[in-house]
């Protein structure tokens, strides 16, 4: 299980250095708000680890998370990381398709994570059910659960121990890998460990538990030697 955390600044990024995967988001502009291309060039410039970035929760359009997905991929991430705000098979099914071929034709070995939501219900938007089989059709190589509307409720509150761990059985079946994120806490490492994804996703966990804080360095290198 690797340690993905999200800064949201250059500055923020030198703090969570440690972790397995540093994510660039901007956490102003949602759960999955697309941060700036240079700041993704300039942390992809000093990170020995591999950088993913969030291109946006996404409503239905096809031809914006494309551009995105390759404007993300051309700047220096390793995974290219997209969130389904939509409903719908078909629609989830032209989205993904348009990701993948923006990133795989030009970036073979980069990695397209495609996410729902955890509270899907809530908002209105696809399964991760639902989605994890599309995603693994098209050629995607990680489905992540996270939360939507981010007013500090977990994943767990919408998804238990057990339909996670289904979750994650079902993606290793369908070929891929699994991420989960949505407020975890330190609270949580121990069921995430049962569950086993290839990924967790913090930002909140080593921000001292709130997100619109600051990462602390040395949370991260605590929340890494609990999941070891």
């Amino acid at each position: 299980m690797q340690l993905l955390v999200s800064p949201s600044s250059i500055s923020e990024a030198k703090c969570a250095i440690a972790a397995d995967i540093i994510d660039v988001k901007r956490p102003a502009e949602g759960s999955l708000g697309a941060n700036f291309p240079w700041v993704i060039k300039e942390i992809k410039s000093f990170s020995k680890k591999p950088v993913s970035a969030a291109i946006g929760d996404f409503p239905y359009k096809p031809g914006g998370a494309s551009l995105a997905a390759y404007g993300a991929a051309c700047a220096g991430a390793d995974f290219i990381k997209i969130g389904l705000a939509f409903d719908g098979a078909d629609k989830a099914r032209d989205v993904i398709s348009a990701v993948v071929k923006a990133v795989k034709d030009e970036f073979p070995n980069k990695k397209v994570v495609i996410a729902a939501y955890s509270d899907h219900e809530r908002m209105r938007t696809i399964s991760p059910f639902v989605m994890a089989p599309i995603a693994a059709e098209l050629g995607a190589d990680l489905a992540m659960v996270d939360t939507g509307i981010k007013d500090k409720k977990s994943t767990f509150e919408f998804m238990n121990e057990e339909e996670l761990t289904s979750f994650t059985k079902r993606n290793s079946e369908l070929g891929l890998e699994t991420a989960l994120a949505g407020s975890l806490t330190f609270n949580d490492l121990d069921r995430l460990k049962r569950i086993n994804p290839a990924i967790i996703g913090v930002r909140g966990m080593v921000c001292g538990g709130d997100r619109n804080a600051t990462i602390q360095e040395d949370l991260v290198r605590t929340a890494l030697e609990r999941i070891r």
